[in-house]
C-alpha cells in the first residue's frame, strides 16, 4: 500500500511556494513542469533534489477533451507564468517537461511541446499524466487515476513498471454540465460552484452518475490486472468525498493525496528533474 505522507509534505511545500517562493543560489540548477488542464495552467519550480522553489498557476479555457483548442491562448498564459516567476527568483528558467493525456502522443504531444517552447524553455520530456504524477505518489502495484477536466486517463502499475496506460472521455466538464442542468445555472457558473468545498456535500450527489461514470472506466482499464489500491488525482478530484464512491464502485482500496490538483504538476517537474540529469550523464 501506498505511503501518501511523504508526497503530502512536499504537496504542502509546493502550496506555499505559490506565495512564499524560495530564494536561488548563485548558479543553482532549476527544473519545470508546465501543465496545461482543462481548468488551470500550472507551472512548478523545482531544485536538482526536487523541492518546490516556486509555483504559479492561472484560470484557462484553452484545452478542451485533452486537447489544446487554443493554442494562442495557451501560450500565452504559459509565458505569463513563466515570467512572473522568472521576475520573483530573479532567474531565468531554462529546462521544462511536459504531459499529456495517455493515448495522444500523436494526437496533441507536439502542440503542448510547442506551447512549452514558445515561452522559450527547452522542453526536456514528454510524459503521460497519470504516470507523471506516479513519479511523486510512488505506487509500484496499483493504479494512477488522473481525473481531469475532460477525460480520465489511468496508468496501471506492476512492480513499479507501467502495464496498461488509457485515457477515456469524462471528466470536469462532464460534472459541470450535470451541476448546471441540476441547478439551473449556466456551465460557468457550474464551474465555479463545484470548485467551492462549501458546495461539496450538495454537489457530490449531484454528480454521482458521472462518478460511476469515470469508476466505470477505471474498472475497465484495471480488470485485466490484479490491482489492489487506486490513486485519484488531477482537479476533478479535489471534490470532497468522490474518493469513497469510487471505492464503493471498485470495491478496493482508493486514496487521493492532499491538493490533488498539483500532483500532476509536480510530477511532470519530478521527471523534467531525471530527464536533465539523464541528459547530462550520457
Amino acid at each position: 500500500m501506498v505511503d501518501l505522507k511523504a508526497a503530502n509534505e512536499r504537496l504542502e511545500e509546493l502550496l506555499d511556494c505559490v506565495d512564499h517562493p524560495k530564494a536561488v543560489r548563485e548558479g543553482q540548477r532549476l527544473f519545470c513542469g508546465l501543465d496545461l488542464g482543462t481548468a488551470f495552467i500550472v507551472l512548478v519550480v523545482l531544485d536538482e533534489d526536487g523541492n518546490p522553489i516556486d509555483c504559479k498557476y492561472e484560470f484557462a479555457s484553452v484545452v478542451k477533451d485533452g486537447m489544446v483548442v487554443d493554442y494562442v491562448g495557451a501560450c500565452d498564459i504559459a509565458r505569463r507564468l513563466k515570467e512572473q516567476v522568472e521576475a520573483e527568483l530573479g532567474v531565468e528558467l531554462e529546462s521544462c517537461a511536459v504531459a499529456i493525456p495517455p493515448e495522444t502522443e500523436s494526437l496533441d504531444g507536439g502542440v503542448v511541446k510547442n506551447v512549452c517552447e514558445s515561452t522559450g524553455l527547452e522542453c526536456v520530456a514528454v510524459f503521460d499524466e497519470p504516470t507523471a504524477a506516479n513519479l511523486l505518489i510512488g505506487t509500484r502495484d496499483g493504479a494512477v487515476v488522473d481525473i481531469g477536466g475532460g477525460t480520465t486517463g489511468i496508468s496501471v502499475f506492476e512492480d513499479g513498471r507501467v502495464v496498461e496506460c488509457v485515457d477515456e472521455s469524462t471528466g470536469g466538464t462532464h460534472f459541470s454540465l450535470v451541476l448546471a442542468g441540476a441547478k439551473r445555472m449556466s456551465f460557468d457558473e457550474a464551474e465555479v460552484y463545484k470548485r467551492d468545498p462549501a458546495h461539496h456535500a450538495e454537489v457530490l450527489p449531484i454528480v454521482a452518475p458521472t462518478i460511476d461514470k469515470v469508476t466505470s472506466i477505471i474498472a475497465r482499464a484495471c480488470e485485466p490486472h490484479d490491482v489492489g489500491e487506486v490513486i485519484l488525482v488531477g482537479g476533478t478530484a479535489e471534490l470532497t468525498g468522490i474518493e469513497g464512491r469510487v471505492r464503493k464502485g471498485l470495491g478496493v482500496e482508493v486514496h487521493k493525496p492532499n491538493h490533488p490538483m498539483f500532483v500532476t504538476p509536480m510530477g511532470i517537474a519530478l521527471g523534467c528533474v531525471e530527464a536533465a540529469k539523464g541528459q547530462a550523464n550520457a
